[in-house]
């Protein structure tokens, strides 16, 4: 079944939040504090690997970098424009007004976001979601999933239930790109792939910044990226095949 690794993602988001969410009605605040400072240097260092990586790769970066760095700064114009950062906020804070209980402050919102975003701009969501697509293999989304299950367990101690929303996120971004691998049924390149996971690296590093309140960047303006990247580097490839050598 083309959605079955999507749908073992939903569910362990949903268990992992479940359990978070026992463990951090007993935890102090400068416990749940500190687990958030955990999380945001943690994300960090993934996103700096991911980008990192992919920059110091002969084969994936060279001739590419400008390109996804073009694409990173197209989408993030176009994000800007669309506001999709503002609009995410609102839907957490639509959420929140609706499920926080009287005046006691929720992070709702914080954490719908937030958790929407890690588990939602890796290569192993898009990557995953192809494979499964295509062939109806899971093994990629079994690995994220169990990943995604241990990190909401940390997400939801220390940022409350709106980690339980990211399975929506997780549902529609996953269930998109699995759906459209099956009726395309068509492979990606791995330079392609390599772009966009460098465009998430670099979205996972802002998120690490949030978390650790260095700078409140509006990462999810940058999602565009993760499409126009690969665009951007799959021009270019056109383009150099058409220059004389």
């Amino acid at each position: 079944m083309f959605l079955s690794g999507t749908l073992l993602n939903v569910f362990t988001v949903l268990l992992g939040t479940t359990v978070g969410l026992l463990i951090g009605a007993r935890m102090p605040p400068r416990m749940q504090e500190i687990l958030t400072d955990v999380l945001g240097l943690f994300t960090l260092a993934i996103g700096l690997a991911l980008t990192l990586g992919y920059l110091l790769d002969s084969e994936l970066a060279t001739g590419n970098d400008l390109a996804v760095l073009l694409g990173l700064l197209v989408g993030a114009a176009i994000g800007e424009l669309l506001r999709i950062s503002d609009r995410l906020d609102d839907l957490g804070n639509w959420f929140q007004r609706r499920l926080a209980r009287g005046d006691q402050p929720s992070r709702i919102s914080e954490g719908f976001v937030t958790a929407s975003l890690v588990f939602c701009v890796g290569p192993l969501t898009i990557l995953g979601s192809i494979q499964n697509g295509l062939t109806g293999d899971m093994q990629l989304l079994a690995v994220k999933s169990l990943l995604d299950g241990v990190a909401s367990i940390a997400f939801a101690a220390a940022l409350g239930a709106g980690v339980y929303l990211s399975a929506l996120a997780i549902l529609v971004i996953q269930g998109s790109i699995a759906t459209g691998a099956w009726l395309l049924g068509a492979g990606i390149e791995e330079s392609l792939i390599g772009a966009a996971g460098a465009a998430g690296g670099l979205m996972l590093v802002g998120i690490g910044l949030r978390l650790l309140e260095i700078r409140r960047i509006r990462v999810a303006n940058l999602l565009p990226g993760l499409l126009l990247a690969p665009l951007a580097v799959l021009v270019a490839g056109a383009t150099r095949q058409l220059l004389p050598q």
